[in-house]
């Protein structure tokens, strides 16, 4: 018989721990790890028992562990995205849909997304006030909302109308659904998973009526998403169903539509906190440059993360893991905000420092705002790319304004950690530049 060996952690009842988790997450896990060390268990509802690890060299033998050893976290999202998305999915039809879903997300794809960017952000800042403090978040959310429904599934006209009014809401709610038990039974529309299957249904039938539209056009001339799913084949030459289309295209969504907007927003609320780094990276955007703004949206990401932990559920029982040996069932959770933290990885940590970036790409076992391993997150370049044009547009179209007041706290959204005054901004409208910036030089620059 195996012999289970766990770190220690708190002896509080699960309710406690769970309350404590729900409003104080962050600062939960930063007293646990002072107090524990870089492994401890805690006991908290959905999850039960688990353990949370903060070891760089634990955390890459769990996202290269392969999966008849660990796999996704239950219960997930994919039990409100659809039994084809990549959140549902397992062991080798997440692999074959993976391989579907990978080429519109790299390469020279990228670059055809640029362009809708810029104009969604062009667009959403004609709205900014001027010499008033205001939430960029907002902004934010509606332009990577207008950018994925149209980079991805392609829609404009009144498909694109319904979705942007369908989506943000109905996958808010959907979120908070994910972690309770789905009836048995449809219990109609007056109960919570009712209203839920009701807004599915409406999602789609739009859906349909876009595939419907795009079977009459020559989709080797689109560049979405949609059409590229269209085309795709499996390696037995069958094409996906309507069905899966639908899954993805809403995975998609979902995986970087909130969180992309986040770390837009504590862009905001880190550069007004830091005018040295906002010049430099306003001299650059004026000279055409890149490289600190890439560097900027990493250190963004580390001393902002928007999802703070990330998971793998036991299969193996007696799964040696470093230090530990875990029982088949239990889960293991990853402390992305106590890594980033980690003073031997990161000297300074909570220093908002994008130098340290400026000649080295974050190593990928350390720096973990995506995930890791086969479940990484797939749109990773393309929300990187995102959050390229967005900040370069906003800082070679207006000039933000230093603020001596305190840091925004963390408040969850239930998905994401967004700064508590929605990264709030004061800006002007800049004159006219001697040199210009162009889409090309979005993604220029070298780490």
């Amino acid at each position: 018989m195996t012999t289970v060996t766990l770190p220690p952690g708190p002896p509080t009842p699960r309710f406690l721990q769970g309350a404590f988790a729900l409003t104080s997450r962050a600062r939960a896990m930063r007293r646990l790890h002072a107090r524990y060390g870089d492994a401890f268990t805690v006991n908290v509802p959905i999850f039960g028992r688990a353990m949370v690890i903060s070891d760089a060299a634990e955390i890459k033998q769990l996202f290269t562990a392969g999966p008849d050893l660990v796999e996704n976290l239950e219960p997930n999202l994919g039990r409100v995205l659809g039994p084809g998305s990549l959140f549902a999915l397992t062991g080798e039809e997440h692999h074959r849909q993976r391989k579907l879903l990978v080429p519109p997300f790299h390469g020279r794809r990228l670059a055809a997304y640029e362009k809708i960017i810029e104009e969604e952000t062009v667009r959403e800042l004609a709205s900014w006030p001027q010499a008033r403090p205001f939430a960029t978040l907002p902004s934010m959310m509606r332009i990577t909302l207008n950018a994925i429904l149209r980079a991805v599934f392609g829609a404009d006209g009144a498909e694109l109308a319904e979705l942007r009014a369908l989506l943000p809401p109905w996958v808010a709610y959907g979120s908070r659904l994910a972690v309770l038990p789905v009836p048995r039974t449809d219990l109609g529309r007056w109960s919570p998973w009712g209203r839920f299957l009701i807004a599915r249904r409406r999602y789609d039938a739009i859906v349909d009526r876009l595939i419907d539209k795009a079977a009459g056009e020559d989709l080797d001339g689109r560049d979405d998403v949609l059409a590229l799913l269209l085309r795709s084949r499996y390696d037995d030459g069958s094409p996906m169903s309507r069905g899966q289309i639908a899954d993805q295209l809403l995975t998609l969504l979902t995986a970087g539509h909130e969180t992309t907007a986040t770390t837009l927003a504590w862009a905001v609320e880190r550069l007004r906190r830091h005018p040295e780094v906002l010049r430099d990276l306003v001299a650059e955007v004026d000279a055409g440059g890149g490289a600190l703004r890439e560097a900027t949206i990493t250190e963004v990401q580390r001393t902002r993360p928007v999802i703070d932990v990330v998971g793998r559920k036991v299969l193996a029982d007696g799964f040696r893991l470093g230090r530990w040996t875990l029982p088949k069932g239990y889960t293991v959770l990853v402390g992305i905000s106590l890594i980033h933290e980690d003073e031997s990885l990161f000297p300074d940590a909570r220093a908002f420092d994008p130098s340290r970036f400026l000649d080295a790409r974050p190593d990928l076992y350390e720096w973990i705002p995506f995930g890791g391993g086969r479940r990484r997150c797939i749109g990773a370049a393309f929300a990187t790319m995102e959050m390229n044009v967005v900040l370069r547009t906003m800082l070679r179209d207006f000039t933000l304004i230093p603020t001596v007041a305190p840091d925004e706290r963390r408040h969850s959204r239930g998905i994401a950690n967004a700064p508590a005054k929605g990264g709030q901004a004061v800006v002007r409208r800049r004159g006219p530049r001697t040199v210009p910036s162009t889409t090309a030089t979005a993604t220029g620059g070298a780490r």
